[in-house]
């Protein structure tokens, strides 16, 4: 099984970090890469509570750059676990017609403290088969830098 990895340290307590992972508006205003927005439909931080997401970007992207149509990202699931600033671990899946990103996978999110910095950790178990692991990578640094400006801010 295929597992895509980022990480980064963060000048911020956990339980900061694990609050900007869990509340909806906090997720709606750091998640989004540049040039987009996010709209956060559901976000319900608790074992089997549902997400929903879009993410709408400014400019459309040349055909199979998007998931869901030429300008969005959706993405529908629900939380499998939550551990108070330690760890949150999601299922979920793109909405798209196109069966090579719209299967099931698992993210989970790691944080481990040590004195007032915060290594924070994603990884992504069992991403679809259409998404590029390079590229998978790459897109899960944009928002680890985002969280990081959100939280050390």
């Amino acid at each position: 099984m295929r597992i895509d990895r980022a990480s980064r340290w963060m000048f911020a307590p956990a339980d900061r970090i694990y609050r900007a992972l869990t509340n909806p508006a906090a997720v709606q205003e750091w998640l989004p890469p540049e040039g987009a927005r996010r709209l956060v439909e559901a976000l319900e931080p608790w074992a089997g509570g549902a997400f929903r997401m879009t993410l709408i970007f400014e400019t459309p992207g040349a055909k199979g750059t998007r998931k869901s149509s030429l300008t969005t990202d959706s993405v529908m699931g629900e939380f499998l676990a939550l551990i108070p600033n330690v760890m949150v671990r999601q299922r979920f899946e793109f909405e798209s017609q196109d069966s090579s990103v719209a299967s099931a996978m698992m993210m989970t999110w790691t944080l481990t403290s040590a004195g007032g910095v915060t290594d924070v950790t994603i990884c992504a178990n069992n991403p679809p088969d259409g998404i590029n692991e390079v590229d998978h990578e790459v897109g899960m640094a944009s928002p680890l830098a985002n969280l990081a400006k959100y939280v050390e801010g």
